[in-house]
């Protein structure tokens, strides 16, 4: 992979998959801007790359807007985006649900990557073209039952993805996730003890596949990520159509439609 002459953007980019995305983004040649709310961190694998960081809480809806015009005035450009920055939900989101941890886990794992993705357009239109990642999880694959609510974040960015990847097509601009399973990172710091001799990847793992993905991926793919295989497109099943209906109409629900509903 040749990044020479492209600027990148990680959030999430002080520790774990994140750094580990930076340093592989750097070693392809790229300027990388490093976003996330630990400033002290983003700022040691900035400097160990001469990049550049940005202390930023990404549920917010502007952070991700100021992040991406720094990025331009920084290095005048702005081509790869990697929506790394997420949390665990730290219950079980089935009983007893504590409402601010469920705002939280909402605003970090799936608003900012719609602020993440809806503010990098524009600048990747700028640019001619470009490549929008956002981490998701086998979480977002299959059911995680210990933590719903993780689940369901990482569910709503592969359906966000997968949908917005056919918008940005003529724009040259490629929208894809990837989806790890657990990885050794800070995240399961807490509760690393529990996973005993269970199979883990590394950040690097997780990081390389995001290499393989911004080199060959197809727009709206979300590639699994497992110990002892190799990363590639998901397959997922085709919804059964209504019987001798043609293609679908390309409007969405706020489309003006001539059905009733609610």
């Amino acid at each position: 992979m040749d990044l020479s002459g492209k600027v990148a953007l990680v959030t999430g980019g002080a520790s774990g998959i994140g750094a580990a995305a930076v340093d592989r983004l750097v070693a392809a040649g790229a300027q990388v801007v490093v976003v996330d709310l630990d400033g002290a961190g983003a700022a040691a694998v900035a400097g160990r790359s001469g990049g550049f960081a940005l202390q930023a809480d990404v549920t917010d809806p502007a952070a991700m807007p100021a992040a991406v015009a720094a990025a331009e005035e920084r290095f005048g450009r702005l081509d790869v985006v990697l929506l790394n920055a997420g949390i665990t939900g730290r219950q079980t989101g089935v009983e007893n649900l504590d409402v601010a941890g469920y705002r939280q886990i909402v605003g970090v794992n799936l608003d900012h990557v719609v602020f993440g993705l809806t503010a990098a357009v524009p600048a990747l239109r700028r640019a001619g073209g470009g490549n929008i990642v956002a981490t998701s999880s086998l979480a977002g694959l299959v059911p995680l039952p210990g933590d719903a609510l993780y689940a369901a974040t990482k569910h709503a960015v592969v359906g966000y993805v997968r949908s917005a990847a056919e918008t940005l097509v003529a724009d040259g601009i490629r929208v894809n996730a990837v989806c790890p399973g657990y990885a050794d990172t800070p995240l399961i710091a807490e509760v690393r003890e529990q996973f005993g001799d269970f199979p883990m990847l590394s950040a690097d793992d997780v990081a390389a596949a995001v290499e393989q993905i911004l080199d060959r991926g197809e727009p709206g793919e979300c590639w699994f990520v497992q110990p002892g295989r190799e990363p590639a497109p998901y397959g997922f099943r085709g919804v059964p159509s209504p019987r001798g209906a043609g293609r679908p109409p390309e409007v969405g629900l706020h489309g003006s439609g001539s059905g009733t509903g609610g």
